[in-house]
């Protein structure tokens, strides 16, 4: 297939358009590398520098590349950056996401992956989550995400476009040409991994009087790659859905600390603050309907994870990071 990954210069999409041509597809790169990296565009891939913003650059892009499929990873990502500035989420994530859309309309593409996120669901009623799960997020960047898997549903009734959105939990690994290397890194493990390489004095835990055993956030972990090959399998999805990706099991942040402690060797120094407006003490996803539907995570490698509370009794086939 001939697939157009906007994006594709970022962490999880460089590392798709990578899987995507170890399997034979022909991939173009659209980016407009504010957050992404030239240098993480694989060389086999076609690179358009580019901005959702201007309609016309996207059209033109769509137009000569003819693609069979897009898959959409450029939005910002930022719970605690979207509580201080809104517009700048809504602007870009939904905004900027309906160029992408009419333009796909307009030169007849009608398949479409999306990265979604698991913030649409805000505080869950249950653990684990599963689609079916009340959506409610508790921040722009959750209700941004949730206001463009609103807008997805009536482009498929009215334009017969077909899509699939990926709901993360927490991407967190790296394949072997590819990692993750944010201008701003919020993410736990790289700036953990940070301190135990002496580039940071200490990694910040923010909150520590969380409903959890140690107090502290619960997530649910999953490797890249296992999250990438969930992409390739909904390139086949036969109809529209979402689906939750995660491992059924989750860790907390000190747990995720204390496995590096062991892991590298070294102390690691924490630093305590409070909350951050917009987190949640517990995320955890059930991917159920995805292995059901799209047959994912039956290939994937089994570890065990760091905390079993929230799902105990599941089947754990991807990737626990730090396992």
């Amino acid at each position: 297939m001939k697939i157009f990954v906007v994006g594709g210069a970022g962490y999880i999409g460089s590392i798709c358009a990578e899987l995507l041509l170890d399997e034979g597809h022909a991939i173009t790169v659209f980016d407009n590398l504010t957050e992404g990296h030239r240098r993480a565009v694989d060389r086999r891939a076609q690179f358009v520098e580019g901005d959702l913003v201007d309609r016309e650059t996207i059209s033109a892009a769509l137009r000569d590349a003819r693609p069979d499929a897009v898959m959409h990873f450029a939005a910002n990502a930022l719970v605690g950056e979207s509580m201080q500035n809104p517009s700048k989420y809504f602007r870009n994530n939904v905004g900027s996401g309906l160029n992408l859309l009419d333009a796909m309309v307009a030169h007849d593409v009608r398949c479409l992956v999306f990265s979604s996120t698991c913030a649409t669901f805000g505080p869950p009623e249950r653990v684990p989550i599963d689609e079916t799960t009340p959506q409610r997020p508790i921040n722009p960047y959750g209700e941004s995400k949730l206001m463009f898997e609103k807008i997805l549903h009536w482009y498929d009734q009215i334009h017969g476009l077909r899509f699939v959105s990926l709901r993360y939990f927490n991407a967190a690994g790296a394949s072997e040409n590819f990692g993750e290397d944010h201008r701003v890194e919020t993410h736990l493990l790289p700036n953990v991994l940070k301190v135990a390489l002496g580039q940071k004095p200490q990694v910040e835990i923010y909150g520590t009087d969380y409903e959890t055993p140690d107090g502290t956030c619960i997530r649910d972990y999953i490797h890249i790659s296992d999250l990438s090959r969930a992409h390739i399998l909904a390139l086949e999805a036969k109809e529209s859905a979402c689906y939750n990706l995660g491992t059924g099991g989750g860790a907390s942040v000190r747990e995720v600390i204390d496995r590096c402690r062991r892991v590298t060797g070294r102390k690691i120094p924490v630093g305590e603050k409070p909350r951050r407006p917009g987190d949640q003490a517990r995320l955890i996803a059930s991917s159920e309907k995805g292995k059901r539907e799209l047959g994912w995570g039956q290939q994937g490698r089994t570890r065990r994870p760091l905390h079993g509370s929230a799902g105990e009794g599941q089947k754990k086939s991807p990737t626990v990071i730090g396992a």
